[in-house]
This record gives C-alpha cells, structure tokens and sequence, in this order.
C-alpha cells in the first residue's frame, strides 16, 4: 500500500486544478507579483513568498478557487488594495493569495432606494463620486477612501472621519453575497433598511477580517448629501485640553458630523508652520440643515477653551483645514515605519488616555504620535520606528502593550476599526474573556471547519 504525502503534492496539486478551471490571465506565479501581494500597508512581513495569486473577476472565480483550496487544505488570504494596518491581508510561505481588486463594478445604484449594489474591490471614495451625482453620498470615510476597497473596509468594519454620525461600515452594510471555505455562495441581509429575520449573518462577516467568508459583492446603504456644512479648526495649549473640549461638545447636546484631532507631533510632521499654531488640532465639521447654528454652538463651547478658533461654510476652505488630517498619515510614513495602533475609550476618558499615552511614551523613550477621533474616543498612538530595522525593536512592543492594557483598563477596546489581523492577536484573549473567545473560535470551525480562510489573524 502506498501512502501519498499530501503535505507536498497539496500546492502543486492546487496551482495545476487552478490553472486548468480558472481563466488564463487570473493566476499569477512570478517572483514580482507574489511579493507585491505578501505583505500590506502595516508592513509586516510574513516569512516566505506564498504560493500563487488569484486575480478574481467574477464571482466563480472565487468559489472555484476555494472549492479546490479546501479540498486540498491549502490555506486561502483574501486581498483588496493593501491598504490594512493591522496585518491582516499578509501571505506568507504556502498560502493562496485571492486579489479582489479587480472585481471593481458598481452594479446598482438606486436613488430611490438610496443603496448600492457594488464588488468588493471598488475603491471607497469612487463609489462616494458615483453617489454623488444622484444627490448621495456613501457615508463611510476612513482616512484611506481614496486607495481603500469597499471589500477591505467591509472586511476591517473600518470607521473613517464621519462615524461620529453615520456610524461605522457595518451602519451601511445592508446585505452581502459570501463565498464560504468549501465554495458554497450565500446571501446575507437583504435591501431594506430593517429586517430581523434569522441570525445577524451580514453583520457577523463584517468585521470578521476575511476569515468567515469571501465577499463577492454588498449592498450598501446611501445618505443623501448634506443641505449645509460648516466645518472649525481650534488650537489648544495641549493635547489634553483639546480632548476634553471634544467631550465638551458632546456635553452640549452636538453631534458633529466629524471631530478630528492631532498632537503636536503630528502636526510638525505634517507642516512645521502649522506646529506653531498650538499643540493641538481639534477639526469639527456640522452638516444638515442645521449646520449653522450647531457649529455656532460648538464655537460657544471651543472659544473659552482654545487658543484659537477658526470657523468656515466654504467647501473648499473645508477640504483645506481637513487636508492636515488626510495627509497625517504619509507625513509619519516619510519619517520612518509606522506602528499604528487603534485603541477606542469610553469618550469622557478620551483626555485621560492622552494623558497615559504621553506617560508610556517617556517611560520607554519611544516617541508617539497621536491622532484621534475624537467624537467616539477612537485614538491612533503612532509609534515610528526605522524602517530599515528587520523587527520592531523591544521598546516599541512594550509602548505598544501598555498602551492596550490602558485601553482595556479604562473600559475600552484594543482596535476602533483597524481590525486585530496578526499584530493585536496576543491580546485579543485578555479584551473577550476565556468563554467569549471559545464562542468565537466556534463560529470560526462552523464556518470554515478546515481553517484555510486567512488563518493566524484576527483570533
């Protein structure tokens, strides 16, 4: 009797069942492609190159490609544009590589049903443009819109500067079509706005990090475009204060579209020019037809507080004053790697949590960078390192781990919406609690009883 080695006849197996069932031009082998898709904007680098790209266009694409992954136990990473922060879309040594990118198509757009219909890899701020000429806008806005794939934010139930009010990607997540580990297409959720019929499945594939499903397609629910909008730019003495001013409008009965705020640090790495305005940036921006007089009302709360207070209902002097907040991130990622962290606080400990960032980051002598959402206490502490170095260096992991276990201490959570991926998955026990996270890995073997979807990350 002879036994076959599955362990290494599985990948050539695989990569000879793709390349018969698949369309010429979807799979990809050379040394250059396998290494533009192993690794994603966190920069972690996985050991190894992985074993072979997908580009999907369509749907069968997808669910042929995990029909044969699953028989033969080959682990499958689904991608979008790479923009994550957590590590997430990595693929090392042995695994599959499903590029989404490509299924790019808005397939509906209804005003007036005010939804979408679009593939995953349509990029964010594309399908906002789209949205627009109806009068509507897709209300999701992270910091990545122009780069970031619908798929990706669906996958990370990524947050954005308009979630003070609109909510998170999973607010605009109406239903989805799935693909599971065995290649099985499912549907979730439907296009209504309410519906409770069965088990939440549309809102447990969002976030869940591509590790449950692939998604083939979402509907996605649109708002129609602001009447008015007026947007602040205040400068505080320090980053604390600004933070308590941020608590202070919501004390005060507003619900700003946008609260935005960067340290001093950021804001040097930014423009120096705008460094010495004050050591702090508070960004607010009202919209509705009411935006007058609540930016009028945040002014009242700001004015005795700031050092400055700039009020504005020029879109395009908007798009300036928000343009410090878009460009934080390249401006850190010139000076060197950044580790983005994601820690969100109850609101009202927002200041506090600034306070103890400050304090971990000179008891390790590792400088940070903050920037914040601050209507919903959503912090990004920043911590650059030099990216020549081929680790992070033990001082950047223990800023990193304090500052999650001060997050967990002040009753909040280790990612807002960056999602867990590899680098926060040594503390996801310490945030869910032994039963929670044996429930978790439950739905996780229900779902793909193989463990071939993105293994290693976000549990």
């Amino acid at each position: 009797m002879t036994v076959t080695d599955t362990t290494t006849t599985a990948p050539a197996r695989l990569l000879g069942l793709l390349a018969r069932d698949l369309p010429p031009d979807r799979l990809a082998t050379d040394p250059r492609t396998l290494a533009a898709h192993a690794t994603d904007r966190s920069g972690t680098h996985p050991e190894g190159l992985p074993l072979a790209v997908v580009h999907a266009r369509r749907t069968e694409d997808v669910t042929v490609t995990l029909r044969h992954a699953h028989a033969l136990r080959v682990p499958v990473v689904p991608r979008g544009a790479g923009t994550g922060l957590s590590g997430g879309a990595t693929a090392g040594e042995g695994s599959l590589v499903l590029d989404l990118s490509g299924m790019n198509r808005v397939l509906e757009l209804s005003p007036e049903d005010q939804l979408a219909v679009v593939e995953p890899g349509v990029i964010t701020a594309e399908l906002d443009r789209a949205a627009a000429a109806h009068g509507l806008r897709y209300a999701p806005d992270p910091a990545s819109a122009a780069l970031s794939t619908i798929g990706g934010n669906i996958a990370t139930n990524a947050g954005g500067l308009r979630c003070a009010k609109y909510g998170v990607t999973r607010d605009s997540v109406l239903g989805l079509e799935a693909v599971l580990a065995d290649g099985t297409v499912v549907a979730t959720g439907r296009r209504t706005v309410k519906g409770v019929t069965g088990y939440d499945l549309t809102g447990l594939l969002t976030g869940s990090e591509g590790t449950l499903a692939v998604i083939t397609s979402a509907t996605l629910r649109l708002r129609p475009l602001p009447a008015a909008t007026a947007t602040l730019a205040a400068y505080f003495a320090t980053f604390e204060a600004a933070a308590q001013a941020s608590h202070a409008i919501a004390r005060a009965g507003v619900v700003p579209a946008l609260a935005e705020l960067l340290d001093g640090p950021v804001l040097a790495a930014v423009d120096p020019a705008l460094r010495e305005h004050g050591a702090a940036l508070l960004i607010v921006q009202c919209d509705g037809a009411g935006a007058a007089a609540e930016a009028q009302a945040v002014a009242d709360v700001l004015t005795p507080l700031a050092t400055s207070v700039r009020t504005t209902t020029d879109p395009a002097e908007a798009e300036a004053l928000l343009s410090a907040r878009r460009e934080a991130l390249p401006a850190l990622e010139r000076l060197g790697r950044p580790l983005i962290e994601d820690i969100a606080v109850p609101r009202s400990r927002l200041a506090e949590a600034a306070r103890e960032i400050r304090a971990i980051s000179a008891r390790h002598r590792t400088p940070v960078f903050t920037i914040a959402h601050a209507a919903d206490g959503n912090l990004h502490p920043i911590i650059v390192v030099d990216p020549a170095l081929d680790r992070l260096p033990d001082a950047a992991w223990e800023t990193a781990g304090e500052i999650f276990a001060l997050a967990l201490r002040l009753g909040g959570t280790l990612t807002g919406e960056h999602g867990v991926g590899v680098l926060k998955r040594q503390w996801v026990a310490d945030e869910l609690g032994p039963a929670a996270h044996a429930l978790q890995r439950r739905l996780k073997q229900a779902f793909d009883p193989h463990g071939i979807l993105n293994p290693g990350k976000a549990l």
